[in-house]
């Protein structure tokens, strides 16, 4: 994966749709909505684009995980941030009083699989701690300044970091 276009270096109206996105009225409509326009805009594209990562210049994978009570294969678009620990994505949620589902799915079973630029690869997925948290969060704050605004929401409860680590 390319190094992730940051919040300095988007144009005018990418830098607006990252805002947009982050404050309230922006976060419950892509809560709610992107994903439903991001996957068509994935498959047409052969798995290179989602309609966020088009308009907004955001780095978005695909993420699969196996849903913690279905046990199914369930599969959403995330912001996902390459860092030098690897590949990780943040469980913000746009903000939301909750975490997002996938959240819970790797909680329950830590392995999935990672679609970045047309490819999959294997993963466990590991909650980074401490400094490596902190460190991985600043970066993404460089990239979705919006971060801020989502925890400033869901003060309530910690949004967890996951680093996707790759396996054999």
């Amino acid at each position: 994966m390319a190094a992730p276009l940051t919040y300095s270096q988007a144009n005018r109206v990418q830098k607006g749709l990252r805002r947009f996105a982050s404050g309230g009225p922006g976060s419950w409509l892509f809560a709610r909505v992107a994903h439903r326009i991001d996957r068509p805009v994935y498959r047409l594209t052969r798995g290179r684009n989602t309609f966020a990562s088009l308009v907004s210049g955001i780095p978005v994978v695909m993420l699969t995980t196996t849903g913690a009570k279905s046990g199914r294969p369930r599969t959403v678009p995330v912001l996902g941030l390459p860092t030098d620990d690897g590949l990780a994505v943040v469980a913000s949620n746009f903000g939301q009083h909750r975490h997002p589902g996938w959240y819970h799915n790797l909680r329950a079973t830590p392995e999935g699989e990672v679609t970045v630029d047309g490819k999959t690869r294997r993963f466990r997925a590991v909650v980074a701690e401490g400094e490596r948290r902190e460190r991985i969060w600043k970066r993404g704050l460089v990239v979705y300044p919006g971060f801020s605004q989502y925890e400033k929401r869901a003060s309530h409860r910690d949004i967890a970091v996951f680093v996707l680590e790759p396996l054999a």
